[in-house]
């Protein structure tokens, strides 16, 4: 028996909280992870995970010897990735999760220059708007906007997004340009709304005691960032969107920006990593590589809070 490796397969197995979520995130079958925790209990002469058809959980020995696993395994890591960086090598597969538009926006046009930087190195990028279990799906880093769910992760400030007016020249063409929020028709806006619901978000501006907010009722209306932009493009009305994802478009003048001097709601972005687990060079290569790139001057400060929600992933 390899007991390096049932280690590894034990540690994976409490963490994704079934034998059946850690045989997918390893990538093996289920029947080898059930025995590799088998072998390793009999090796050891102690049962360490008591389990029945519905739940999952570590025995009194179990819960210790989960512990020292973890940190041994943390001190291989740490071991290896230190004789990697002596030779100046950054390899492996890292694998990102990304909101969609977000990844479309900034990251896929950004990692052909960071696998450059690093030719040993191979990147895996998952677009959803949906998080998953970074430790279950085998996910290194993702990027999460304004809160996690999960208070086993570490999330760091990466982004400071506003939200801003704007349109196509086509569409401004057809009529005069408004120069106050006041300004904006609402049947020529186009809204998002969120899951769950078909109720479209409001806009709000600001500019020091003048406070506006406007509803937008334009004939067309999404669930998706990239479709609202799509549509903007397409000449079909104003749009409200996060500076992030129209920045570039902005710059190359297929949108235009409205009422630059007024200011409006945020949004923050941030890497998120597994708080268990030590941070790979690669990962760690990643975050610098992202926040170089990004504009520096929108990241929210290092001290900034980040909301927790209700709920954390546990042994179910």
């Amino acid at each position: 028996m390899d007991r390096l490796w049932a280690m590894q397969v034990f540690v994976r197995v409490v963490e994704c909280g079934s034998f059946s979520r850690a045989a997918e995130s390893l990538d093996i079958a289920n029947a080898t992870v059930t025995s590799s925790v088998r072998n390793l209990e009999t090796y050891l002469g102690v049962t360490l995970l008591s389990r029945n058809t519905r739940s999952l959980r570590l025995t009194d020995e179990g819960e210790g010897y989960f512990e020292q696993c973890t940190r041994l395994l943390r001190q291989i890591e740490e071991t290896e990735a230190s004789v990697r960086q002596k030779k100046g090598e950054i390899s492996g597969q890292l694998c990102i999760e990304s909101p969609a538009a977000f990844a479309r926006a900034l990251l896929c046009p950004a990692l052909p220059a960071f696998t450059a930087q690093h030719p040993g190195l191979s990147v895996a990028l998952r677009l959803t708007d949906h998080a998953e279990d970074l430790i279950a799906s085998g996910t290194d880093i993702a990027i999460r906007i304004d809160s996690v769910n999960d208070a086993d992760l570490v999330a760091r400030p990466l982004y400071q997004a506003h939200y801003v007016a704007c349109a196509s020249p086509g569409f401004l063409a057809r009529l005069e340009t408004p120069s106050h929020p006041q300004e904006l028709d609402p049947q020529c806006c186009l809204g998002i709304f969120g899951p769950g619901r078909y109720a479209v978000s409001n806009w709000s501006f600001q500019r020091g005691v003048e406070n506006h907010t406007l509803t937008p009722r334009g004939s067309l209306h999404f669930n998706s960032t990239d479709a609202l932009i799509e549509a903007a493009l397409a000449d079909q009305g104003y749009i409200y969107v996060l500076d992030v994802f129209v920045n570039g478009l902005i710059s190359r003048g297929a949108l235009v920006e409205l009422f630059p001097g007024w200011g409006t709601s945020s949004r923050s972005f941030y890497t998120v990593t597994p708080k268990a687990r030590f941070v790979a060079p690669r990962t760690r290569a990643f975050i610098d590589f992202i926040l170089a790139t990004l504009d520096a001057q929108r990241r929210p400060p290092a001290d900034a809070s980040i909301v927790l929600r209700q709920g954390r992933r546990g042994l179910v």
